[in-house]
Parts: C-alpha cells; structure tokens; sequence
C-alpha cells in the first residue's frame, strides 16, 4: 500500500505532481487547515501531512494522527506545530528553512524605500485626485546607516543589499564574528551602539523569550531622534505601544510592519498613521519562494515516506534508519551537552571544538555534532534544528571542529565539547550507560556523575564548609525541592561544582540568592 499525505493548505500544484511521480498518493483539501475538527477526523487515514501556516497541528489532532509519520511546513516557522507533542508520538517534523530568506530580504528593503519617500501615502493621495507634491518629502537612502538587529541568513542578504545601495551597515548578533563581520563588510556592534547610531533599523531574529519585545520602551529610548523602524521578521520583537508613543512624539519619525503581536491584524492602534506601513505577513509571499519551498517540502516528505531519508527536520537528525538505533542516544548527549554549553556562556561562542574519543569515534559523528551545535544555539534561536544549525553556525563565522582519537579515559566512549568566548572557556564531557541516558562525566577538570534532568541548577562556587546548607536553604524557603544532587570539586579548598536537579523552574528572586552566596562563582539556571 502506497504512502499518503495531506496537504490541508494551500500549496503549489507542482508539490502535488511531485508526491504523485515519486509514488505517493496525495489529497488537496486546503480549506480543510481551518477547520480542526474535520482535520482532526480526517487525518487519521494519512502517512504526511503538509501544511503552510493555517493549519495548526495540536496534540489534539495529533492523538488521532495513528498512521502519521511526517509533518511538513512550506516554510521555516513551524510554530503551528505542537512539536514535543509529535516527537512524543514519534512524527517526525521537517521544514523548509532557506527557501523564504531572499524573498524575505527584499520585502525588507522594500518596505525601507517605501518609508524613506512615503510610498503608500503618496499613492493614496494621487489617486484621490490630489497633487500635494509638496507634502510628501522623504528622505535619501544613500550615506545613511542602516543597523541590522540578527545578521544571520535573512539579515545577511539585507545587509549585502544595503551596501549596494552605498549605505552603512551596522550589525548586532551574538553569534557573528569579527570574521564573518568582515566578510560581510558589516560593522559588529553591540546593542546600545546600534540604537544610537542607525538611521534605520531591520529586525531579523527568531522571537524567543529573549528577543520578546526586543525594541522595547527603553531600546527605543536609546534611539537617535528621527530613527524609522522596519520588522519583517515576527510579531512581539517590537513594543507595539511603544512604537506608539515614540511615533506620536516625534521620536521615531517612521515604521513598517509586515507582521504584528496579534495575527491575522485586522485591528492595531499602528494602523491609520501616515508615517506607518504596514502589510499582512507578505515576507514570504512572491511567487518564487512559494514555488520554492513547495517543492522542496514534497521532495523531503517523499524521500522520507518511500526512501527513509530524513532531511530538514526540526525534531530528530538527517540519519539512516541502520544508524538511528546506534546514534540516537549519542545524538541525545550532544543536544544537551550543546545547551549545557548555551545556557551557561556568558557571551557568544566562538570556537567549538567537540572530542570523540572510543567507540563513538568509530561512528556518524557529524550527527553528533549536528545536534550539540543544535542545542548551543537554541536558547537564541528558538527555529534552530540539527540539520539547520551547522549552516547557521558557518553563517555566523562560529568556527567548529571535531577532534577524533582512540579513548583515553575510562569510558567506552566519550564526548567532550570546548566552547572558547571572549571571555572564558567551558569545557563539559559526557557518556552513554548501557541503560541509554545520556550523562554528565566532567565539568572543566572537575569530576561529576550527573544524569541530566528538566529543570536543574548549575553552580561554580569556592569549597567552603556550610555552602550546601545555604544553598539548599534557598531552595527550601523558595518551596523548590531536590530530586538529585551531584558534586564535584578539583581538591579540597579548591574549585568546587554542584548540579542539581529540582522539581519545576527556580524563581528569578531564589537565583539572585544563590549567586549572592559567598564563594560563588557562577550559577545558571539550565533546561533541557
């Protein structure tokens, strides 16, 4: 019985084409992403769903999904997808991440011309048979500098544009290099200097739970006076009140949104303003891209569904079906090592270097590899994958190597990365049991046999006789409980570590408390 998808949205005809040559059956019902309850019935009778952005994928629907296998999003946002959910039920989830970045590019410059000479409003009053040449003055694009807010894929092609038409181009990226910068002929800059330099400002980051309201009041308060604002990238990057209010004193002399906190935008306090473009969610919307990511989308699910190749996907690694069994915990041990290293950085990696040593050696380890860099992003971009993150690492000039010798520890095989910053290293190493969990062996060179957990807490403190008890202390007056405690120390009076697994998340107030403790060097709270 041949393998068969749904696509509940609407999508190119030539994906359709594509399934059906490659010997998979396909139904086109794309009204059917906006009605949950006929997908929910429905999707139980197919092997793939394929989807755009309408169709919201919940655990729901998810638990009469008993035949699904693959779930594909035209497209890099896969926010409509419950994606623990269908890991859990283990669908795998692929998306297209490159296909919509020119299109998405240019839609930024775009919407910066239009701003710059007053476009939209200048067309409404012509055609309302006026001529009021002189009350539409713009300003030139040429000289004036631009600052680029994530200069990854998106933001690099916004930046190579902006040179051509001879403007300045400062950048903000944790991730970006020197190197990279150079290359680019971008400016590296931190945040605050960006603000007060640029004429205009594009935003190109992920929104995650650390670039929520990124210009925020306060950003824009750091703004020089006349700044016009350009977001093409996701809704709640910007303070949509504070635009407001910096719009009405005359801070901000313009902006252009092509999405908004609150989609689809039929009503917004930006809308009606003469010196506001706005545009419904049109970043990926040529006829290009759609085409684009439409068949990539199908070759990928097709190539999975008849072949078992898995590429693109957000949720596992691009891996044969005859090395999963083997690699999967390995795969598991990296990822987590990668977000050890993420969450405790206190600034951007530079260099990653990731040490196979045993038997782990002797396999695929650029899976491996795949996912620690997976992991070392994710805590700043949200979207990032396994199969994506090498790409958007090498973007970002962060260089990686992979080191691969016979063991010289103990363990059958072990798996040590070392991030260097500009301002420490860190250095973590882990291994696999027979029982299959994934462990933490060493932290620097400090000894540790930690099983990794949720929630835990990270902490670098002097060996001091009572820490313990203070520290646990604050976890009890937090109502916080333990569930493991592991520690480590590289000599009596020395340097000491402790990782401790807690049931459910550590109150920002109890953080500050712990780091407040004397002898203590680091703490971070950690999830993975």
């Amino acid at each position: 019985m041949p393998p068969r998808v749904l696509i509940s949205d609407s999508l190119s005809p030539a994906a359709v084409d594509i399934f059906r040559a490659r010997g998979v059956e396909v139904d086109f019902e794309p009204a059917l992403g906006k009605d949950k309850e006929k997908l929910a019935a429905a999707i139980g009778a197919y092997d793939g769903l394929a989807i755009r952005s309408a169709t919201k994928v919940t655990a729901e629907i998810l638990a009469k999904a008993d035949r699904l296998k693959v779930i594909g999003r035209a497209g890099i946002g896969v926010d409509n997808v419950d994606i623990p959910a269908a890991t859990a039920r283990g669908v795998i989830v692929m998306n297209t991440p490159f296909g919509n970045s020119v299109t998405t590019a240019e839609h930024a410059i775009a919407l910066m011309f239009a701003l710059a000479r007053e476009i939209p409003a200048a067309d409404a009053s012509t055609q309302a048979g006026k001529w009021e040449k002189n009350r539409f003055m713009g300003v030139e694009i040429t000289g004036k500098t631009l600052g680029v807010i994530g200069c990854g894929n998106i933001g690099a092609i916004v930046a190579d544009r902006a040179l051509g038409l001879k403007m300045r181009v400062l950048a903000f990226d944790p991730f970006l290099t020197p190197e990279r910068a150079l290359a680019l002929g971008v400016e590296k800059v931190d945040y605050d200097e960006l603000l007060g330099r640029a004429d205009f400002i594009t935003i190109h980051t992920p929104l995650t739970a650390q670039t929520k309201n990124i210009l925020s009041v306060e950003a824009i308060a750091k703004t020089r006076r006349g700044v016009r604002i350009i977001n093409c990238a996701r809704g709640g990057l910007v303070d949509e009140a504070a635009l407001v209010k910096a719009l009405d004193d005359g801070h901000v002399a313009g902006a252009a949104l092509d999405v908004f906190a609150v989609e689809p935008a039929t009503g917004n306090p930006l809308f009606g303003r003469a010196n506001v473009v706005c545009t419904p969610h049109l970043g990926a919307s040529t006829t290009e891209a759609q085409e684009k990511v439409a068949l990539q989308v199908a070759e990928q699910m097709s190539d999975y569904l008849t072949r078992g190749a898995i590429t693109n996907a957000v949720n596992f690694p691009s891996i044969t079906a005859e090395e999963a069994p083997r690699l999967k915990p390995f795969v598991a041990l990296g990822e987590k090592l990668g977000l050890f290293v993420g969450q405790v950085a206190r600034s951007g990696v530079t260099t990653l270097s990731i040490v196979f040593e045993g038997a782990i050696a002797q396999q695929k380890t650029k899976a491996v590899t795949a996912a620690a860099l997976s992991g070392l992003l994710k805590p700043i971009l949200e979207d990032v994958n396994p199969v994506s993150a090498p790409v958007i690492a090498r973007e970002r000039g962060l260089a990686v190597e992979e080191v691969i010798r016979e063991a010289q520890s103990g363990y059958e095989s072990l798996v040590t990365l070392v991030a260097r910053t500009a301002e420490d290293e860190i250095r973590i190493a882990g291994t696999v049991f027979d029982d299959g969990k994934p462990r933490i062996m060493r932290i620097g060179d400090i000894g540790v046999d930690a099983e990794f957990a949720p929630s835990m807490i990270y902490t670098q403190n002097e060996d001091r006789p009572g820490f313990i008890g203070r520290f646990a202390g604050v976890l009890g007056e937090a109502q916080v409980n333990i569930a493991t405690f592991a520690l480590g120390r590289d000599a009596p009076g020395g340097c000491a570590i402790a990782l401790v697994a807690v049931d459910g998340a550590l109150p920002e107030d109890a953080l500050a408390s712990i780091r407040a403790l004397p002898g203590v060097k680091r703490a971070a709270t950690l999830k993975f």
